[in-house]
């Protein structure tokens, strides 16, 4: 019986053995609370501080600048209410994108409710935001910009550089969810400019449930989560020591060998999207067509709904994605597709297979060849597709 096929990395990656490994010994052996103050708790301690600086050297960023979260949404969360509220004596305008993760967008329908301004900015039809809009958007009350590095549906990879450099210019705080992008591009928050950045360990072969906020020294927010001290008083509860040891190893392990990864990665990402391009009709790639992350694929197969292209999927052995794992449970299309101006009924046939370190040539050729009698199978299905095979 073959293997099952894992094409979803963009939702979650398999934690390595080598992070594991590390992880092991502070669930049984190693299990002090850091805030101990006896040996046992001394061990601990160092281990969550060795974490940091691993994080902090792959960001490009001092390890006093790295606080632990418990995942992608809490640093979102906190990047962005803190400086919101911290701030909103200096003005109460936020500058975000219609195609942010709902932990960025929930966040901001939040603040709406609290009297803030958010200004959501347009993008084009490869999902890129809109940056002279971006620039005529900012006002006097403008306290801070929050735009993804890379987008977790299509894959695009947004002028960070360019955005950092506007929000330097004009004084104002700069926060990007870097989710997608931790381990799979070089960051540098201090030459892109990056006053708070958000990641999250289970993207890059780290555990589930552990995540990071990078934040500037000096950068002015309110804690989201008060009680203890942890966390040099900024984020209080006793540290999830095996999770923020898996994250440092998963980051030191994800830019050891980042270029070797990105080149596998972009290989496969090719000839996966030649194979489907060369042999099935009326199909479209969403996204950047290079500018974009290098195991990220995101299609629309007309005439046929996603849903039941995962489901003939998973019968093959084959783990893909209609969008977002947060929302995949939604019948509504990907807010991000139609940011992008795909209609409704387009939008709906939408496939993201995301490609990370364990997939293969061999496994890219089997899912375009389960691919096509199943595209060909649900389209002949569908009556719009025999409506409008006849109109030809």
């Amino acid at each position: 019986m073959r293997n099952y096929i894992y094409m979803d990395n963009a939702a979650t990656t398999p934690t390595k053995k080598e992070v594991l490994a590390e992880m092991l010994p502070y669930f049984s052996e190693k299990y002090g609370n850091p805030s101990s103050i006896y040996s046992l708790g001394g061990q601990s301690k160092n281990a969550v501080e060795k974490a940091r600086e691993q994080v902090a050297i792959a960001l490009g960023a001092k390890a006093k600048e790295i606080y632990f979260t418990s995942g992608g949404s809490e640093a979102d969360n906190w990047a962005i209410k803190g400086i919101a509220f911290a701030n909103r004596h200096k003005g109460n305008h936020i500058i975000t994108s219609k195609i942010e993760h709902h932990a960025v967008l929930h966040t901001c329908e939040f603040l709406e409710r609290q009297g803030f301004k958010i200004t959501y900015l347009d993008v084009d039809e490869y999902g890129v935001v809109d940056i002279e809009q971006l620039k005529n958007s900012i006002t006097d009350e403008t306290i801070l910009i929050s735009i993804m590095f890379a987008n977790n549906e299509i894959g695009t990879i947004q002028p960070i550089k360019e955005i950092g450099e506007i929000a330097e210019e004009k004084g104002i705080y700069f926060h990007t969810d870097a989710v997608q992008a931790i381990g799979n591009i070089k960051i540098d928050v201090n030459e892109l400019n990056i006053d708070l950045l958000s990641l999250s360990a289970h993207k890059f072969h780290g555990p589930k449930g552990v995540g990071a906020l990078y934040i500037r020294q000096g950068v002015k927010l309110d804690n989201l989560i008060e009680g203890g001290a942890q966390e040099k008083n900024r984020r209080a509860g006793t540290e999830n020591v095996p999770g923020i040891v898996g994250l440092g190893k998963a980051i030191e392990l994800a830019y050891e060998n980042l270029d070797e990864h990105n080149e596998k990665l972009i290989n496969l990402r090719e000839r996966l999207i030649k194979g489907i391009f060369d042999n099935i009709d009326d199909v479209r790639l969403n996204g950047h067509p290079t500018n974009r992350l290098p195991g990220n694929t995101n299609f629309c197969f007309k005439y046929i709904e996603g849903e039941s292209l995962l489901l003939s999927l998973d019968i093959e052995g084959v783990a893909g994605s209609s969008g977002s794992a947060c929302t995949s449970g939604s019948l509504d299309p990907s807010h991000v597709l139609l940011a992008i101006g795909l209609p409704h009924e387009i939008a709906h046939g939408s496939l993201r297979l995301t490609l990370g370190d364990f997939n293969t040539e061999e496994e890219v050729d089997y899912v375009v060849e389960k691919l096509i009698p199943i595209v060909q199978r649900l389209r002949d299905m569908s009556p719009l597709y025999e409506k409008i095979k006849g109109e030809k």
